[in-house]
C-alpha cells in the first residue's frame, strides 16, 4: 500500500476554500476547550485566511491562542519546502518570508520543525533550522529499511551535526517519525469502518450541503468508547517501544484534515477524557500537545544522545520497487523556470537596494517597487513546496506555479528596466524595455539594429563572460559607453534560420551594470563572424572502430578531440597538466512500464526502470561553428541515418578570451546546452558521459548547492539502478587519484554513476501509468515538451577544480541580466548621461571564497528590539502604513569547508563599512539569526547532552565583534541588518 501523501492536486480555489475552513473551524473549536491545541505549518495558506477571510474577532482569538501556547506555528515558512531539489537560497527565502510575517504580526518566532512530508531529508535543513534559532527538528520520510533498523534499535532520535565545518555549533536534536509517519492509523479491529478520521474526505470548493462528507469515520459512542480507547492505547504502547523515553508523539490528523474541526475535536475529547479517567487500567495518560510541548518533555529527561554526522537521508524508498528518485527530474521546465526566477529576484533585490540608497530622490515609486519584488518573492517561495518544484503536482497546479512565476518575473524585469531608465534620466521616447529570458534559451527575439544592451552583474565579484543577443544581420559592431570597440562574435543561430546569435564579451565589476551599443557595420571594427563546417551524418552502426579520423577543438585550457567517423567526442586534454581523459557522451533512454498489472511503475515521484538504458540514436550529425572568441560544436542525434528530425542535440561551447581580460573562469568551462524531446511515452532520457577515470563508481553530489555528499554505488536485491540515483541541485563530480570531472547545473536533475568512470544525468521524463491514485488526481507526467538545460563541465586536477567550482557554479546560477533599449533618432549615439553614469563608482566586491548571498530591502515594519516589538503588538500599536526602506538585509556565506583548500578554506575578515561604502555611510549593524527575527546576542538554543559534550546548557550562536568588522568562518552564513546615514 502506498503511503498517504499530501498531494497538491487541489486547484487554487479548492485549496483556498479548504484552508479557510480549517482555520475558521479550528479557531472556533480551540476557543471552546482550554485543553485543546493545534499546530499549523505553511504560512501561505494561513496568510490568505488572515488577509481575506478572518474577522477582527477571529484575529483577536488567534493572538490569544498563540499567547496561551494552544495554537503553535511550526517551521513557519511560506511552505514546507522540498529538501532534495531546492537551492539553499530559495529555502532561506521562503523561511524568511514566513518568519517575517509571523514576527511582524504576532511577535512569534517558530523554534521547532515539522518536516514530515518531503521525500527524503537533506543535511542542509538541520543546519538552516539551527541557524534560524530552532531547538529541535522533526522528519519522517527516510528509506524504509533504514527506518525499520533505527526503530528496532531505538535510534530514531539523535543530535544531527548537518554541517561538517559548523559541527556542534549548529547541531540540532532530530526526531524521525516511526513507521506510522504523521497520520493517525485508521484501522479499527472492532469495525470495518475507519477510525479517528471523523472529518471524512475533503471536497472543496463545493462541500456537501448536509455536512456529511465522504468516508467519515465511525463516531465515538458510549457503546464503542472502551474499544476505541483500547485501540488507541495499543498503538501508543507499540510506538513507545521504539523510543528511549516514555513520551510518545501521537500525531492526530493527516493530509487535508480538520476542515470540519468540531466533529474532530468532539470525538477526540471523549477519547482523551476516557483514557485519562482509566489511566491506572490502561497504564497511559494522554494530553493534547504542540510540538514544543513534546520536545520540552524530551529535553527535560536530560538523556545523553548519539551524534549523527553530516550524512543525509537521500534517496528515499518506501518499498523495494518504490525508489522516489524520479522527481529529481520531473517537470524539468518548471525546475528551470523556478531557478531563473530565483536568480532574477536576486538581481532585482540588489539593484533596488542600491537605487534606494544612492538615488533617494529617484522617480521610481518605492512602494510599488516593493510590491513588484514581493510578487516574485511569493512565487519563488511557494514553488519550493514539496509538491511544487518537485514536479509532483497535476498539470493545472503546475500551470498555477508557472503563471505566478512568470507574472513575478515580468514585474521585476519591469522594475529593473525603470530603475536603469531613471538613473540615466533618459528622454521619454527612449524606452528601455527588458527582455530577460523571454525565450526558452534566455535570448530575446531578434530586434532591429540601432539598439543598446544594459548588462547587470548581480554577483559581488568582477565577472568576465559572454552574453548572447539575437540580431537580424551578420554585420555588426559593438561599442562600450566610451565608444571603444568590444570583442564580439556573430554566427547563425541554433534556433532559427533567419536570425544570428551575437556573443558579446562583457567585463563588469560586482553589483554593477554596463551599457553596450550594437550598430550595423560602420566601416570600423566589426564583430568576428563565425564560420561553419558541416560534417556528413554518420551511421553509428557501421562506424569503423579501428580507423579514427580525429580533429581537435582548442582553447587555452582544453583540447577537445572529436572523431569524424562517429561525430562523437573522443577525448579531452587539460592543457596545463597535459592530462588526457578518454571522454564519450551518448543519450540513452530507460524504458518503463505504465501498467500496474505488469509490474512496478514509474510516475512523477518514482523511477522504476524495467531494464538497463538503451542507446537512442543510430546516426549523428555534426556542425562546427568557429570564430576567434568561441567554437560551438553542434551535434544532432537521429534515430537512424534517414530520419528527418532529431530528438536530441548537444551544443558544446569552448571560449577563447583575448589579452587584457581575466578569462580564468571562462577558459576553464566547457559549456553544454542540450535539446531533449519530445520523448516517446514511458521513456526517461539520460545523457551518459563515460571516461577512463578509475572512479570506483564513487559519485559526489551536492545538498542544495550548500555542501557535498559522498555517494558510493550500492548493490541492492531489487531496483539497484533507481536506488543509486541522487539529486544534483547545482554540482556533481567523479574523480580518480589525480583528475576530477565536475558538472555544474542551472536546474535540478537526477544523477547517477552506473559504471566505473561514468556519470549520467537524467534530463527529461515522459510517463503515463494506470495507477488509480495517479489517474484520480491527474498525476501522470505526459510531458511532451522540449527541454533545454545547460550544464558546465570543468575537467582538471583536484586543486584546480577546487578553486573554480564554487565561483563557477554561482556564475552559472546568476548569469548577468540583459536588458534591451532602442535608440531613436538618426544617429545611434548614446546620450551623454549614458556615458557618464554607466559604471557605478564603487562596486561591492567580496573575495572569491565568500558569496554575497542576500542584499535586499525586505520592507518589514517590525522593531528589531524584541521587547519593544512584543509591547507594540500587545497594545495594538504595531507600525502600519509604509514599509521600512531604511533597513537593509545582508547575508554573507563562506563557500568552503574546513580543510577543503589551503587558501580558500581560511576564515575571512570582512569590514562591512568598507564593503558597503558604495551604498553610503554605514551607521549601525545588527547581527541577526538566519531569517532575521532574533538578535544573535539574545538567541539561546537548547544544548542537548551528547557523549562528546556531556554538559546541558544553551548555545550562543556567534562571536561578537567590534566596529563593523566580522570574521566569517568556513561554511558560515552570517545575517545582518544594516542601517545607513540618511542622505
Amino acid at each position: 500500500k502506498m503511503e498517504l501523501i499530501y498531494f497538491f492536486f487541489f486547484s487554487q480555489e479548492s485549496m483556498h476554500a479548504y484552508a479557510a475552513n480549517v482555520y475558521t473551524t479550528v479557531i472556533e473549536e480551540l476557543m471552546k476547550g482550554k485543553q485543546r491545541k493545534f499546530i499549523a505549518v505553511e504560512q501561505e495558506f494561513f496568510r490568505l485566511w488572515w488577509d481575506f477571510v478572518a474577522t477582527d474577532t477571529q484575529k483577536q482569538q488567534v493572538r490569544q491562542l498563540l499567547q496561551e501556547g494552544r495554537l503553535e506555528f511550526v517551521i513557519g515558512g511560506q511552505v514546507m519546502h522540498d529538501e532534495a531539489v531546492t537551492l539553499i537560497d530559495d529555502q532561506i527565502l521562503q523561511l524568511t518570508e514566513g518568519h517575517g510575517f509571523l514576527y511582524e504580526t504576532f511577535g512569534f518566532r517558530p523554534q521547532f520543525s515539522w518536516h514530515v512530508d518531503p521525500f527524503g531529508a537533506s543535511a542542509t535543513t538541520p543546519t538552516l533550522f539551527a541557524l534560524a534559532g530552532f531547538n529541535a527538528h522533526l522528519i519522517s520520510r527516510i528509506d524504509y529499511d533504514l527506518k525499520a533498523d533505527m526503530q528496532k534499535n531505538k535510534k530514531l532520535q539523535f543530535v544531527w551535526q548537518g554541517s561538517p565545518s559548523l559541527s556542534e555549533r549548529q547541531e540540532i536534536f532530530t526526531h524521525v517519525m516511526d513507521q506510522y509517519s504523521y497520520c493517525t492509523p485508521s484501522q479499527l479491529p472492532f469495525s470495518n469502518r475507519s477510525g479517528f478520521f471523523w472529518n471524512g474526505f475533503a471536497t472543496f470548493p463545493d462541500p456537501p450541503k448536509d455536512g456529511v462528507y465522504p468516508n467519515m469515520s465511525l463516531p465515538v459512542t458510549d457503546a464503542n468508547l472502551h474499544l476505541y480507547a483500547q485501540t488507541m492505547v495499543a498503538n501508543i504502547k507499540e510506538r513507545a517501544d521504539w523510543f528511549q523515553t516514555g513520551d510518545v508523539l501521537w500525531p492526530w490528523g493527516c493530509d487535508k484534515q480538520f476542515f470540519n474541526a468540531s466533529v474532530q475535536y468532539s470525538n477526540m475529547d471523549l477519547l482523551v477524557d476516557y483514557i485519562n479517567k482509566h489511566s491506572a487500567e490502561f497504564g497511559v495518560t494522554v494530553q493534547y500537545a504542540t510540538v514544543s510541548d513534546y520536545f520540552q518533555a524530551i529535553y527535560s529527561r536530560n538523556l545523553t544522545w548519539e551524534i549523527r554526522d553530516s550524512q543525509d537521508f537521500l534517496p528515499y524508498s518506501t518499498e523495494p520497487f518504490q525508489a522516489w528518485t524520479g522527481f529529481y527530474t520531473s517537470r524539468s521546465t518548471l525546475k528551470g523556470i523556478a531557478r531563473r526566477a530565483s536568480s532574477l529576484l536576486y538581481a532585482g533585490e540588489s539593484l533596488f537596494t542600491q537605487y534606494v540608497r544612492k538615488h533617494p530622490e529617484g522617480s521610481v515609486c518605492k512602494c510599488k517597487a516593493l510590491e513588484q519584488l514581493q510578487s516574485l518573492r511569493w512565487a519563488v517561495s511557494e514553488v519550493q513546496h514539496h509538491d511544487g518544484i518537485t514536479g509532483t503536482e497535476s498539470p493545472k497546479v503546475k500551470d498555477m506555479y508557472m503563471n505566478n512565476l512568470m507574472y513575478g518575473m515580468f514585474n521585476v524585469k519591469k522594475l529593473m528596466a525603470s530603475i536603469i531608465f531613471d538613473i540615466n534620466n533618459a528622454k521619454k521616447n527612449r524606452e528601455v524595455y527588458s527582455s530577460v529570458y523571454t525565450t526558452g534559451s534566455g535570448k530575446p527575439g531578434a530586434t532591429d539594429v540601432d539598439q543598446y544592451v544594459v548588462v547587470y552583474n548581480p554577483l559581488a565579484w568582477n565577472i568576465t563572460t559572454f552574453v548572447t543577443v539575437s540580431v537580424s544581420s551578420e554585420e555588426m559592431s559593438v561599442y562600450d559607453e566610451l565608444g571603444h570597440s568590444v570583442p564580439a562574435q556573430v554566427q547563425s543561430s541554433v534556433e532559427s534560420q533567419s536570425t544570428y546569435d551575437l556573443y558579446i564579451l562583457v567585463a563588469i565589476s560586482g553589483l554593477s551594470y554596463r551599457k553596450y551599443s550594437i550598430k550595423p557595420l560602420d566601416g570600423k571594427q566589426s564583430a568576428f563572424i563565425g564560420s561553419s563546417i558541416k560534417y556528413k551524418r554518420r551511421d553509428l552502426t557501421r562506424a569503423d572502430q579501428q580507423s579514427r579520423q580525429l580533429f581537435p577543438v582548442v582553447n587555452d585550457c582544453y583540447q577537445i578531440v572529436f572523431d569524424q567517423n562517429t561525430n562523437l567526442m573522443h577525448s579531452i586534454t587539460e592543457r596545463e597538466t597535459n592530462q588526457t581523459v578518454q571522454f564519450t557522451q551518448e543519450f540513452l533512454e530507460y524504458h518503463i512500464n505504465g501498467d500496474t498489472k505488469k509490474g512496478p511503475i514509474s510516475d512523477n515521484y518514482l523511477f522504476a526502470p524495467n531494464a538497463s538504458a538503451v542507446p537512442v540514436s543510430k546516426a549523428v550529425g555534426l556542425e562546427v561553428m568557429s570564430g576567434n572568441l568561441m567554437t560551438e560544436i553542434r551535434q544532432y542525434f537521429y534515430s537512424n541515418v534517414t530520419s528527418q528530425d532529431y530528438i536530441y542535440a548537444v551544443y558544446t561551447r569552448l571560449y577563447s578570451v583575448p589579452e587584457g581580460y581575466d578569462g580564468k573562469l571562462l577558459c576553464h568551462r566547457i559549456e553544454q546546452e542540450y535539446s531533449v524531446g519530445p520523448l516517446e511515452l514511458n521513456r526517461e532520457a539520460v545523457l551518459r558521459t563515460s571516461t577512463n577515470l578509475n572512479t570506483r563508481q564513487l559519485l559526489y553530489t551536492d545538498n542544495n548547492g550548500y555542501q557535498m555528499q559522498k555517494r558510493p554505488f550500492k548493490a541492492y536485491v531489487n531496483n539497484t539502478v533507481a536506488r543509486n540515483y541522487y539529486p544534483m541541485v547545482q554540482t556533481a563530480y567523479i574523480e580518480d587519484d589525480t583528475t576530477r570531472l565536475m558538472l555544474l547545473s542551472e536546474r535540478a536533475h537526477g544523477v547517477s554513476s552506473q559504471g566505473n568512470g561514468q556519470v549520467e544525468v537524467m534530463l527529461h521524463r515522459r510517463i503515463w501509468n494506470n495507477l488509480e491514485w495517479n489517474l484520480n488526481n491527474n498525476l501522470t507526467l505526459n510531458d511532451s515538451s522540449v527541454v533545454r538545460p545547460v550544464i558546465w563541465l570543468i575537467l582538471g586536477t583536484k586543486v584546480v577544480t577546487n578553486t573554480l567550482y564554487r565561483t563557477s557554479g554561482l556564475a552559472l546560477e546568476h548569469r548577468p541580466v540583459v536588458m534591451f533599449g532602442a535608440l531613436s533618432g538618426d544617429k545611434p549615439k548614446l546620450p551623454r548621461q549614458l556615458q557618464q553614469n554607466s559604471v557605478h563608482d564603487l562596486p561591492v566586491t567580496v573575495p572569491p571564497n565568500l558569496h554575497l548571498q542576500t542584499l535586499s530591502i525586505p520592507g518589514w515594519r517590525y522593531s528589531s528590539n524584541h521587547a519593544e516589538q512584543v509591547r507594540s503588538i500587545r497594545i495594538g500599536k504595531q507600525k502600519q502604513g509604509d514599509a521600512d526602506f531604511s533597513r537593509v538585509l545582508l547575508r554573507i556565506r563562506h563557500l568552503y569547508e574546513v580543510g577543503e583548500d589551503p587558501v580558500l578554506s581560511q576564515p575571512v575578515i570582512v569590514d562591512l563599512k568598507s564593503l558597503l561604502k558604495g551604498l553610503g555611510s554605514v551607521m549601525a549593524v545588527e547581527e541577526r539569526s538566519l531569517t532575521g527575527t532574533w538578535d544573535v546576542n539574545t538567541l539561546e538554543r537548547w544544548k542537548w547532552k551528547t557523549a562528546q559534550y556531556p554538559g546541558k546548557k544553551f548555545f550562543n550562536s556567534t562571536e561578537t565583534s567590534e566596529d563593523f568588522i566580522f570574521t566569517v568562518h568556513p561554511k558560515e552564513i552570517r545575517t545582518f541588518f544594516v542601517y545607513f546615514q540618511v542622505q
